[in-house]
C-alpha cells in the first residue's frame, strides 16, 4: 500500500489550535474507512478509535495530537488592529511578515499580515533594529475598514500561521507537521493492521501544545496498558548547531525516545522497539530531548503509571512554517508501530512473558 502524502498535505493545512481542533478531528475521522464506526469523541474533544484485537490481549492507546501552536483574538482596536494571544510555544524572530488567516463566526477565514508594530526599516534607528520584539508587540492587519474589523471579528476567534504544504521529492514542508505527521503516521498505521497482536486504541487528542491536556483525560478513562505517543521531536543538524546537540538527524529513521522533560520512556519499551527496527531493517535513531514533551508524559502518569515510550518524527525548524521531515523517517515511524503492534509479547513487559 503506497502512502498517502495528499493526506499529510490535508492534515497540515486544516486549522486547529488547542480546543478548536474540529476541522483536523473530521478530516481523520473521515479517512478511518470501515473502522469509523468504531470511533467516537469524548468530552474533551479526543477521538478515540478502538481497532481491535485479541480479547484479553494487553491494550496499546496510541496518542497523537491534532492541535497546532496559534492564537485567538485578544483585542480589537480602534483603527481595526488585531493583538493576539498565543496558544502554544512560539519563537517571536519567526513571526516577522506572516500571512495569518483569522477565523470568524461568519464562516469564510479572513487572510491578515502579522507583524511586530515596530518601525519600518528605512526609519528605525539602530537600537530599534537591535530589539527583539516580543509576542505581545504583534498585531494582524487584515486591511479592512475598521467597522468591517469590529463586525466580523471578536474576542477569541482563532487565528492560525498561513503556509501551504509543499512535497520537494524526499522531504516535505509546511505547518502543522507538529503533530498532523504524528496523525498521519498513526492513520496510516491503523489503515495496515491485520491481526494485530494487542487491542490497538488510537487517540487524536486535544490540546497538546498547552499542556497535554487531551492526553491526560484520555489515558485516565481508557486505562492502557501500555502507551504510545507519537509527535515530532528536534532534527537540529543545520548550520549554527554543533554536532552533540543535534537530538535527532533527519532522513536517518524515526526517532526511539529515551527521554525528555515530561517522561522517561520505560527502558523495556525502548528495548523493544531498537529490537524490532534491527530484526526488520527499519532505519531508526536514538533520541534524547533536554527540553520538550509530548503526550507519553501524561499517558506515563494516569493512574497507578503506565509503561509508555514516544516515537518520534525528526524535524527541522520546528514551531515554524517551514518544518521539514523526511519521508524516509515518517515511513519508517509506520513500519515500527506496525511491526510493535503485530509482534506477539512486544507490549508485554520482559519479566511478565512467558
Amino acid at each position: 500500500m503506497p502512502h498517502d502524502y495528499d493526506l499529510l498535505c490535508r492534515l497540515s493545512e486544516a486549522p486547529g489550535i488547542p480546543g478548536r481542533e474540529d476541522a483536523v478531528r473530521d478530516l481523520i475521522r473521515s479517512e478511518l474507512g470501515d473502522i469509523e464506526e468504531r470511533s467516537r469523541v469524548d468530552a474533551m474533544g479526543n477521538l478515540i478509535v478502538d481497532a481491535g484485537g485479541p480479547d484479553g490481549a494487553p491494550v496499546v492507546m496510541i496518542s497523537a495530537h491534532m492541535d497546532e501552536i496559534g492564537f485567538v483574538v485578544s483585542h480589537v482596536d480602534e483603527r481595526g488592529f488585531l493583538r493576539l494571544q498565543n496558544l502554544g510555544g512560539f519563537d517571536a524572530r519567526n513571526l516577522f511578515a506572516r500571512l495569518v488567516m483569522v477565523h470568524t463566526r461568519h464562516g469564510t477565514p479572513r487572510v491578515g499580515v502579522l507583524n511586530p508594530g515596530v518601525k519600518p526599516v528605512h526609519i528605525a534607528s539602530a537600537e530599534d533594529k537591535a530589539k527583539i520584539p516580543e509576542l505581545s508587540d504583534f498585531v494582524v492587519d487584515l486591511g479592512l475598514p475598521v467597522e468591517t474589523v469590529k463586525a466580523e471579528v471578536r474576542v477569541g476567534d482563532m487565528v492560525t500561521l498561513h503556509q501551504p504544504f509543499v512535497d520537494l521529492g524526499d522531504v516535505v514542508v509546511g505547518k502543522a507537521l507538529d503533530d498532523r505527521s504524528g496523525c498521519w503516521v498513526l492513520l496510516e498505521t491503523l489503515r495496515r493492521l491485520a491481526s494485530p497482536a494487542v487491542r490497538v486504541i488510537g487517540v487524536f487528542s486535544v490540546q497538546e501544545e498547552v499542556g497535554l491536556r487531551g492526553a491526560i483525560t484520555s489515558a485516565f478513562a481508557l486505562e492502557p496498558d501500555v502507551g504510545v505517543a507519537l509527535d515530532t521531536t528536534l532534527a537540529v543538524d543545520t548550520p549554527g548547531t554543533k554536532d552533540h546537540l543535534a537530538v535527532t538527524r533527519l532522513g536517518e529513521g524515526v526517532g526511539i525516545k529515551v527521554s525528555d522533560s515530561s517522561m522517561v520512556s520505560h527502558g523495556w519499551l525502548v528495548d523493544a522497539m531498537a529490537g524490532l527496527a534491527e530484526a526488520n531493517g527499519i532505519a531508526h535513531q536514538f533520541e534524547v530531548l533536554p527540553r520538550g514533551g509530548t503526550d507519553g508524559g501524561a499517558i506515563q502518569r494516569s493512574r497507578g503509571g503506565v509503561a509508555t515510550i514516544t516515537l518520534s518524527n525528526p524535524s527541522r525548524y520546528v514551531h515554524t512554517v517551514t518544518e521539514m521531515l523526511a519521508k524516509r523517517d515518517l515511513e519508517a515511524a509506520v513500519a515500527l508501530l506496525g511491526a510493535f503492534l503485530h509482534t506477539p509479547g512486544a507490549a508485554t513487559p520482559p519479566s511478565q512473558g512467558g
